[in-house]
């Protein structure tokens, strides 16, 4: 009988030492600070809506006891808690549980929105594409979705813009309400909310060129019949019109120079 032999490598039962490292890293139990424990039971309040919009949040004096911890764990966890928006803290008074909202969410972003757009110039033709690629679908909603008094609110917001030709900063302002409104007629308050944030990164962190000599009337003859569109509850045709506005309208926003 031919003899067998054994390999004297044992290496192929052992773990492999990375994969020892690897599994003694992840067993390891991390501390936490007590600050953050209080944070992630405070939000879970809120979440389950044990702590509602408006409602005053618990003592300092109560959460150390009901936690089991100091001062300085409670007052770092609300102080979290009031720079994600969840909370208002009032020295004097009690801090009360904010109601949240798309619109409160989105306007806590513009402070680093702003950073971004200023930091990385090619931010802004990503923003501009993504604004061309939102309307587009916004528009589609809004002529299949417009009530009649959504219809006569976009048409007076048109009829103020005319108004305002002679006004570079409001026939600007009535520029961002048109498009703002459309999205808002979705009835979807997230597309609102989305929609009113691009429209103040682009006219607040850049030299909006919305408004010069011989292009106001095209504005408006653009917003006619995307208008018109909208009132006859046309979507294809809604969304060319968008497209071609949007695409005639780019290089009205350009970085400062």
């Amino acid at each position: 009988m031919p003899r067998t032999f054994e390999s004297s490598n044992t290496s192929s039962t052992e773990t492999p030492a990375g994969s020892r490292n690897a599994a003694e890293t992840a067993d390891k139990i991390v501390r936490r600070k007590l600050s953050d424990e209080v944070f992630d039971r405070l939000r879970t309040m809120i979440a389950s809506g044990d702590l509602g919009p408006g409602d005053p949040m618990p003592s300092e004096r109560d959460l150390m006891q009901r936690f089991g911890v100091g001062r300085p764990a409670v007052r770092e966890a609300l102080q979290s808690m009031q720079t994600m928006g969840l909370i208002t803290i009032s020295h004097g008074g009690r801090s009360r549980v904010n109601a949240l909202t798309p619109e409160s969410v989105l306007e806590r972003v513009d402070e680093v929105a702003q950073i971004l757009l200023s930091s990385v110039p090619d931010q802004l033709e990503n923003l501009k594409e993504a604004r061309r690629m939102f309307e587009m679908g916004a528009v589609r909603l809004a002529a299949e979705r417009a009530t009649e008094d959504d219809i006569a609110d976009l048409r007076a917001i048109l009829d103020q813009q005319r108004d305002d030709l002679d006004d570079p900063k409001q026939f600007i302002e009535s520029d961002m309400r048109f498009h703002a409104r459309i999205a808002e007629m979705t009835g979807n308050p997230i597309m609102g909310a989305v929609s009113h944030a691009m429209l103040r990164w682009l006219l607040r962190y850049y030299t909006a060129l919305l408004h010069w000599s011989g292009n106001e009337e095209k504005t408006l003859a653009e917003h006619e019949q995307i208008f018109s569109l909208i009132a006859a509850k046309d979507p294809v045709r809604s969304v060319d019109a968008m497209r071609k506005h949007l695409d005639r309208s780019s290089e009205m926003y350009r970085h400062d120079v």
